[in-house]
């Protein structure tokens, strides 16, 4: 299926460039080549298709579709539009005080909240294209049960009160609304522009990920991965999710990392935890939660994930060894 982006590296890496396959340069550049092309034609083409299901699925929706629900309900439905519906950080917000304005209990919200950037339609189907649907399937169910005991984690520990108070008094703004009744050259527009909005906003990231995962898989050796990074080593996985907590990039941008890392023999658990930990864990997302949570809870909400990120990368190492 994905044979013309390696006879496309092949071709531009060996003879174009005249580099020889056997040399690091050559892995590196055919590397390189290989997954740019082949990630940004999947995301074009992705993100077009779930632009114009995403044109009939707005935050309000969402927000009414999970408010008033049983718990039993609520947290599965949470983490699973969480999963489908990627909103960018400047709808976490809006989103964030809708869900609490409707009466959705605070360990959804946040269940929702850890469920959207972790996992998302694109970044499995090129997790999948790049490394087997094994493990992207892995990834997926290891996200929404992160998502689903997080919210519960939260919601038991009744943190409300790190909420900032402005919060439980005013309503989801008219800015995360738009309009469902579309015509169809309006969706087609609407998923033209999310092709624009999204690539445009992550291209550099994927270039970045991927011109680091072409120096893993053609520089270092894999040596230094067996002796370091192996299940053997009890700080490897710990140190995976350290490593991706300052790490500024979503989940496709560090896919072409988990594929050259996963080459090198790096196990699974512990790539999947550096990923989520890139994914969840970011810098600006928490700048922007900051107007909505007190530093107690974003202190709470991150060393949750950190424990969780940690189990999930032991246990699959244990499980797929």
């Amino acid at each position: 299926m994905f044979t013309i982006f390696t006879l496309l590296a092949d071709w531009l890496a060996y003879d174009f460039f005249g580099l020889e396959a056997s040399s690091r340069l050559g892995e590196a550049v055919h590397f390189f080549v290989e997954d740019v092309s082949k990630i940004f034609v999947l995301l074009a083409l992705i993100v077009f298709a779930i632009g114009v299901f995403r044109s009939m699925l707005t935050p309000e929706r969402v927000r009414k579709i999970v408010a008033g629900r049983s718990r039993a309900v609520s947290y599965p439905m949470a983490v699973g539009l969480g999963a489908v519906t990627p909103f960018c950080s400047c709808s976490s917000v809006p989103l964030f005080i809708g869900f609490l304005e409707a009466g959705i209990p605070l360990g959804v919200t946040m269940a929702f909240l850890i469920a959207s950037p972790m996992i998302n339609e694109v970044a499995v189907v090129v997790l999948a294209a790049a490394v087997g649907w094994k493990v992207a399937l892995v990834y997926v169910v290891a996200g929404l049960a992160v998502g689903v005991l997080g919210g519960l984690f939260v919601e038991v520990l009744k943190l409300e009160k790190w909420v900032e108070e402005y919060v439980w008094k005013i309503r989801m703004g008219e800015a995360a609304i738009r309009k469902t009744s579309m015509s169809l050259k309006a969706r087609l527009a609407f998923a033209w522009g999310q092709v624009r909005e999204i690539v445009g906003r992550i291209w550099l990231y994927v270039l970045i990920g991927v011109a680091l995962g072409a120096v893993l898989h053609g520089f270092v050796p894999q040596s230094f991965f067996t002796s370091y990074a192996s299940s053997a080593n009890p700080f490897a996985v710990p140190l995976a999710v350290l490593v991706g907590i300052p790490l500024y990039s979503n989940a496709t941008g560090v896919i072409p990392v988990v594929e050259a890392l996963m080459g090198k023999g790096v196990p699974v658990g512990t790539v999947l935890a550096l990923m989520m930990s890139v994914a969840a864990i970011s810098l600006p997302e928490m700048i922007i939660l900051r107007k909505v949570l007190k530093p107690q809870l974003i202190g709470t909400f991150t060393g949750i994930l950190f424990v969780a990120f940690i189990a999930v990368g032991f246990l699959f190492n244990a499980l797929l060894a």
